[in-house]
């Protein structure tokens, strides 16, 4: 499931005590911020969160699905995301926690059978 926009100012508003609106604005000056560096081919870096990388795609070859002909796809830029150490970590914890969870229930499972 995706977290939206929306939710992210809600929680904000919650953790910071201000009303939505204010965070709202917050967070759009913060994506505009990011839009306009990474429209500009910059990095962004956001420590203990990860790293958005633009990366420039060579040409090459494609092929519509639907028709079959070939396509030639030149130069395209592209966003790529690389988690942060820290990141990794939490989300290793955390996918580490549902696994032992997950096993829990099923010898809890199996014991009872």
């Amino acid at each position: 499931m995706s977290i939206t926009k929306e939710r992210i100012a809600a929680k904000i508003a919650e953790e910071l005590d201000i009303q939505v609106e204010v965070a709202r604005s917050h967070l759009e000056a913060l994506l505009n911020v990011m839009k306009e560096a990474l429209a500009a081919n910059q990095d962004v870096l956001i420590s203990g969160f990860g790293k958005f990388v633009v990366r420039q795609k060579t040409p090459r070859m494609g092929r519509n699905p639907k028709t079959g002909v070939l396509i030639d796809l030149g130069y395209r830029r592209v966003v790529t995301f690389k988690l942060s150490g820290i990141l990794r970590k939490i989300m290793l914890a955390k996918e580490e926690k549902i696994i032992e969870t997950t096993n829990l229930k099923e010898e809890k499972e199996n014991d009872s059978s």
